[in-house]
């Protein structure tokens, strides 16, 4: 089978629908976590796993039809979208570009997305430390790696709270 440029377009539409729903769901845990709602940010990142898995899947599909329209008109495999519009009808040529386009766009936005969440995870897992460290100081050493992480040790058991009376 030949891919046609009506393949290339459905792989990018499906595409720019994949990042879509990834952007979706990174949006609804930073709300979660602005909300302090632990259990639905646990829950949302699962979500987020199994969506850039299967938009992996899609990329990889996309991958493999760009190739085969690029074989079937004797360019190199390795060639991008861009390369092989001159192999596309000129009125469809405005599609395809807008698609990648906006594929460009959402990888941008679930990107920035991804390392805001990871800071707000981040510094909030920071605080969690320095609270405990704060409330139980001998529980707790700090040391370095060689390239500068700083780990946290628990040295002892943490103390259970027990029920007064």
């Amino acid at each position: 089978m030949n891919p046609s440029w009506n393949d290339i377009a459905d792989c990018l539409r499906q595409e720019v629908s994949e990042y879509g729903a990834l952007y979706r769901f990174y949006d609804e845990q930073q709300k979660r976590l602005f909300a302090n709602d632990a259990e639905a940010v646990l829950r949302l990142s699962g979500d987020i796993e199994a969506q850039a898995r299967a938009l992996h899947e899609c990329r990889l599909r996309r991958e493999g039809v760009v190739t085969g329209f690029a074989a079937a008109h004797s360019q190199p495999t390795a060639s991008t979208i861009r390369s092989l519009l001159p192999f596309v009808p000129p009125a469809a040529r405005p599609l395809i570009e807008a698609l990648i386009g906006e594929v460009n766009v959402l990888i941008h936005r679930v990107r920035r997305m991804s390392r805001h969440n990871h800071s707000l995870l981040s510094r909030t897992v920071e605080l969690q430390q320095q609270m405990l460290r704060q409330f139980l100081p001998d529980t707790f050493s700090q040391t370095y790696a060689p390239d500068g992480r700083v780990s946290l040790h628990i040295s002892s058991p943490i103390p259970s709270l027990r029920s007064c009376g």
